[in-house]
Order: C-alpha cells, then sequence, then structure tokens
C-alpha cells in the first residue's frame, strides 16, 4: 500500500471536493438511474420580473424534494408561501410523484409546513441547545 497523506481542514480544498464529487457520482450513476431525476422551480415576479419568491426542488419517480423555499420578507404572511408550495406540488403530481419531502431548522417554517400538511418523520438535535433539523414529508393526495 503506498504511503497515505492524511489531511483534516476546515478548508474545502478544491481538488479533493472535486475528486469526492466525481467519485461519488460515478458510483451512483452505476448503481441508479439518476439521470432521471428532473429539477422543478416554482417562482412569484412581480411586473418588473423582481422574484418575490420561489421554491427549487426535483423530482425523481414517485419522490419530490423541495431544497429550498424563499419568499421575500414584505410578502410573508400573504399567501405567497402557500401558493408557491401548492403549485410544485401539483406540478410534481402531473409527473407521477405522490410523496414530497423537505428538510427545515427549528428557525425556519416547521409550523408553516405542518399547516400544509408536511409532518416530521426525524429530528436531528444539536446544532446549538435551541436549534433542531426537521426532515419533514407529505403523501399527496391521489390524482383524479
Amino acid at each position: 500500500m503506498p504511503d497515505i497523506r492524511w489531511i483534516t481542514t476546515q478548508e474545502r480544498p478544491a481538488g479533493v471536493v472535486d475528486a469526492v464529487d466525481s467519485g461519488l457520482d460515478h458510483y451512483n450513476l452505476h448503481h441508479a438511474p439518476l439521470q432521471q431525476v428532473q429539477p422543478l422551480v416554482c417562482a412569484a415576479q412581480d411586473e418588473h420580473g423582481a422574484t418575490l419568491g420561489g421554491v427549487v426542488g426535483r423530482t425523481w419517480g414517485e419522490c419530490a424534494e423541495v431544497e429550498q423555499v424563499w419568499v421575500d420578507e414584505a410578502q410573508r404572511r400573504s399567501g405567497l408561501g402557500r401558493r408557491l408550495m401548492t403549485n410544485f406540488e401539483h406540478a410534481a403530481q402531473a409527473r407521477g410523484v405522490r410523496r414530497i419531502y423537505l428538510s427545515t431548522f427549528s428557525f425556519q417554517a416547521r409550523g408553516f409546513y405542518e399547516k400544509l400538511g408536511y409532518r416530521m418523520v426525524w429530528e436531528v438535535a444539536g446544532f446549538t441547545p435551541e436549534i433542531s433539523k426537521f426532515m419533514m414529508q407529505r403523501e399527496l393526495p391521489s390524482a383524479p
């Protein structure tokens, strides 16, 4: 076995990160049909084209992942977030999606997602004494 140089750093060395990403991509593509993963974005813009909010995610088979949700502070509590999530869910459902999952921190929007029918499936505590991360999931009703 060749001599091994061990690296532990708080930096993200480009060569190391690229090698890990490339190696993992190669392995994953060999074992799963990841080319079927499709991006899905739903956004709201004003008359000038400025983005007021959006949902960024992806679909694969019967699952959709919500990766990011953001609503401009001036638009919060206006129903825009609910409408964005509903649009995302309908677009995902049109692709055959039956369940949607996402993660959110305790200082973010767990209550918002629960009102939309998402349930917490696991929690990771310990980021700080007050902060946890939640994985949430929603089963979609059968399409008509």
